[in-house]
């Protein structure tokens, strides 16, 4: 009651993230990129597409749209940084093939729409494989792979703080 009154915030000791696509949630580990298969930027899952349409995992802020619009970065409200990116040597296609529905520094739902993705164009110049990785430091990540996953709705990811 103190909390609400005085208007200090809550400390979560966890965060669950929806998928951003749908499709099949599969390990990073299946990533063919070492970047990502290996954890370098972090730990996280991957996602192979049936739909172009990728939606906010978790309610944030836009902290990153790559110019090339291949790559989102939201910071949750808990402070956690994610980055989710569409494909694997997407950075070439230079945007085409990409719309993006918000910019940096704007807020969203988990499920707002993000980026709408041409995935027939996308399979004939690169990889649509699509790795969502935890940037941020965190206590540890219980994962829901080897699944068909609805963008929006699907539980992928409870990432300990």
């Amino acid at each position: 009651m103190f909390k609400k009154l005085f208007g200090k915030e809550e400390k979560v000791d966890k965060e669950v993230l929806v998928s951003p696509i749908t499709g099949e949630a599969v390990d990073i580990t299946e990533v063919p990129d070492p970047t990502f298969s290996e954890k370098m930027m972090g730990d996280g899952l991957a996602f192979k597409p049936t739909d172009g349409k990728i939606v906010a995992p978790i309610s944030g802020e836009i902290v990153n749209l790559f110019p090339t619009l291949h790559a989102v970065g939201i910071k949750s409200k808990a402070g956690v940084e994610y980055l989710i990116h569409i494909g694997l040597d997407t950075v070439m296609l230079d945007g085409e093939g990409f719309t993006a529905h918000i910019q940096q520094g704007d807020k969203v739902n988990a499920g707002d729409p993000l980026i709408t993705v041409d995935l027939d164009f996308v399979q004939e110049k690169a990889k649509t494989i699509t790795p969502l990785v935890i940037t941020s430091d965190v206590a540890s990540v219980d994962k829901n792979i080897n699944q068909t996953v609805v963008k929006g709705e699907t539980e992928v990811l409870t990432v300990h703080l």
